[in-house]
């Protein structure tokens, strides 16, 4: 049989008889980045599709995250929302860059709701299915399609659970993880600190994404080097510029500043400048004493 292009013109994943695709989610592949549900409409989106992000602190329901009267999944997640005046939240400094009078809105991805569009469906499915068989509850607190790309929102005590399940099931098969990085919301923001992983499935040609939302006064999250090992540098350098602990890391130390640093540098509530630049003697200015140039 000869299968039919897509619409972007790369070849559509094989046909349902194809010898040794039965029971796996692959037979309806397609690239992220096709035509998905307009519940991916985010942010200043959102109140068109019906869907309000919470207010700093409000609870945001999830909508039944893997969409299967079996899954064990559900609860909600404190959504952040928070809107932007000037980088870094300067104002008055003489910041010749053009950022200073920046002004956003808060940005809140909404819930995703069935379908998700593309081969999504039938990923959550399967994940959803391998969730239950192994018996792990409670793992995924929200669904988000946003930009051609799928989020799970994920409970931090099941992260390395969940990571497992997606690397050793046989309709999954997320062999790698390409990055760890942080996110910080700023402070006055509920869950200001998100870990995010970018998971890579080299079999089924897939990526995904995860996000774990936490307290900076409580900022820990299982490491997941035991089922990942290539996270052991990034999960060092999301330390080091965020000061995320991952608890049972084998090695937790700084990879980007000097060993005996203050601070974490990547934090909303780091200084700009001011700074002395250790080994020099040297001072980087507050952004109000730098040279202006209009």
């Amino acid at each position: 049989m000869t299968d039919k292009p897509t619409t972007d013109g790369r070849p559509a994943a094989p046909s349902d008889d194809t010898p040794g695709t039965a029971g796996t989610s692959k037979q309806s592949a397609e690239r992220t980045g096709g035509p998905h549900s307009s519940a991916q409409e985010s942010g200043g989106d959102a109140e068109a599709t019906g869907t309000r992000p919470g207010a700093g602190g409000e609870n945001e329901q999830a909508l039944d995250p893997l969409g299967s009267e079996t899954s064990p999944e559900g609860g909600t997640r404190l959504a952040p929302s928070r809107a932007r005046e000037g980088m870094f939240g300067i104002q008055g400094s003489g910041d010749t860059s053009g950022f200073g009078g920046l002004r956003l809105p808060g940005y809140v991805p909404a819930p995703a709701e069935r379908p998700y569009g593309g081969w999504f469906d039938a990923f959550a499915d399967e994940l959803g299915a391998a969730l239950a068989e192994r018996g792990v509850k409670g793992a995924v607190e929200q669904v988000t399609v946003d930009r051609g790309e799928i989020t799970f929102y994920v409970a931090r005590e099941r992260l390395v659970d969940l990571c497992r399940t997606l690397r050793d099931d046989e309709a999954l098969r997320f062999e790698m993880c390409a990055s760890v990085s942080g996110v910080d919301y700023g402070e006055d923001v509920v869950h200001r600190l998100h870990v995010v992983y970018h998971l890579l499935s080299m079999t089924y040609r897939r990526r995904i994404r995860l996000e774990v939302a936490l307290d900076v006064d409580d900022a820990h999250v299982p490491s997941i080097v035991e089922v990942y090992p290539t996270a052991d540098w990034h999960e060092r350098e999301t330390w080091d510029m965020f000061g995320v602990v991952f608890d049972g890391h084998p090695a937790l130390t700084r990879i980007l500043m000097p060993d005996d640093w203050d601070g974490h540098p990547q934090r909303k509530d780091y200084p700009l400048g001011g700074i002395p630049v250790e080994y020099k003697g040297a001072q980087i200015p507050p952004p109000d004493q730098r040279r202006s140039y209009s």
